[in-house]
């Protein structure tokens, strides 16, 4: 265990904004790696730690600040946000997770890089004296290069069900599978585990409730109220409005230096270049106003020891989907208007557009279920969705 951390809100905000430019410097290179450099996982030592318990160097600040970091970063580099995030919310995670389980996380110091994968339809999981054997692959695994925990899923044959199981670093193998359109610097390889691994049977988390009122009042922090589904797809919404918002500085500084073809007039001075601009950057400020919104009512809500109602859990989810959208919009709005020009790789708007097209495709983010379930909710029918 190690001391609280005193670094305010503020100051994390400004080392983010400083990031900004820093890692947008870097985004060809992190594309290029197809993980994220050395230098950028130095540069965000320190911030990691945010999402991290207080009584294992976390700053004591809660998710809403985690969430402003992350958009921030995004600006720069949508890969290094995703990763960033990531972490960060396994590092809250494993906040609700069996006392030694943390323990045994947070050894080596706060800023712990982790990676994960939600679907255990290829795992294989054996009870085993103390613990489980476990062995099987998983895809999609953000940041796994350099994470020194993997988050596995497993389907526990008990009353936990599906878990998240803590796996370390030497006890799984990287299949160098990220060949992607987007989100290349994520690094989202797939992890295999070919030789059953023991793992002890406190070394979990649960993806569903728990009773997170032990864990609010251990830790101190008001979101270990709120309900695991309803704040961890914030996570992944949040670098796509990063992203969103990095389109929207792009065009801004890209139309200032450019005129038309024939008449050589300054693009800025073209209604309807003037036009797509406006509706984005109000598109953008809608996803951000939103997503601020939900998360400040979460916690407020945790705050006072109040769980939200069906219909607020069904809306959160509705939310941070239609975040992801809105996100979307946005970057085509300016991605049309940006003339053929943007489509070389040296340009930034052909990177953001093809980032918040991958982000989006995660399935967390996707539209239908969480707007299906709302509808039901909303009629008065019971929700069909295993998270909610």
């Amino acid at each position: 265990m190690v001391r609280e951390q005193t670094t305010s809100r503020e100051e994390l905000l400004e080392r983010a904004e400083a990031l900004a430019p820093v890692l947008a410097g870097r985004a060809a290179e992190t594309e290029g790696l197809r993980r994220l450099p050395q230098e950028t996982l130095d540069d965000l030592a320190g911030l990691l730690r945010t999402a991290s318990p207080t009584r294992f160097g976390g700053h004591g600040l809660d998710f809403d600040t985690v969430w402003e970091i992350g958009w921030r970063l995004g600006q720069g580099c949508g890969s290094t946000a995703w990763c960033f995030m990531v972490a960060a919310i396994h590092n809250w995670h494993v906040g609700l997770a069996p006392e030694q389980a943390q323990e045994d996380y947070f050894a080596d110091g706060p800023d712990v890089w982790s990676c994960s994968s939600f679907n255990p339809g290829r795992a294989k999981l054996e009870p085993a004296e103390g613990g489980f054997r476990l062995s099987g692959r998983w895809s999609f695994s953000s940041g796994c290069d350099h994470a020194s925990w993997a988050l596995l899923a497993g389907i526990v044959p008990d009353a936990r069900g599906l878990v998240l199981l803590l796996v370390p670093r030497s006890d799984w193998r990287i299949d160098d599978d990220w060949f992607v359109s987007g989100l290349r610097g994520t690094g989202s390889k797939s992890i295999v585990i070919d030789e059953p691994v023991f793992v002890p049977d406190y070394r979990f988390v649960a993806l569903r409730d728990t009773e997170t009122g032990p864990a609010q009042e251990r830790h101190q922090r008001a979101s270990y109220g709120v309900p695991v589904a309803s704040l961890m797809p914030w996570a992944l919404a949040c670098p796509l409005v990063g992203i969103a918002q990095g389109a929207v500085d792009a065009f801004d500084e890209r139309m200032r230096t450019r005129v038309t073809t024939v008449t050589r007039q300054p693009v800025t001075d073209l209604v309807p270049v003037q036009v797509r601009l406006a509706e984005a950057t109000a598109v953008v400020d809608a996803a951000r106003a939103l997503a601020r919104s939900d998360l400040r009512e979460m916690i407020d809500r945790a705050a006072r020891g109040e769980q939200p109602t069906l219909l607020d859990r069904a809306r959160y989810r509705r939310d941070h989907a239609f975040v992801a959208r809105l996100c979307v919009q946005a970057v085509e709005l300016l991605f049309a208007a940006s003339g053929g020009s943007a489509i070389y790789e040296h340009e930034a708007m052909q990177r953001l557009h093809r980032d918040v097209h991958a982000g989006s495709h995660h399935v967390i983010l996707g539209w239908d279920e969480p707007a299906e379930q709302y509808g039901r909710v909303r009629f008065g029918l019971e929700p069909t969705a295993i998270f909610i």
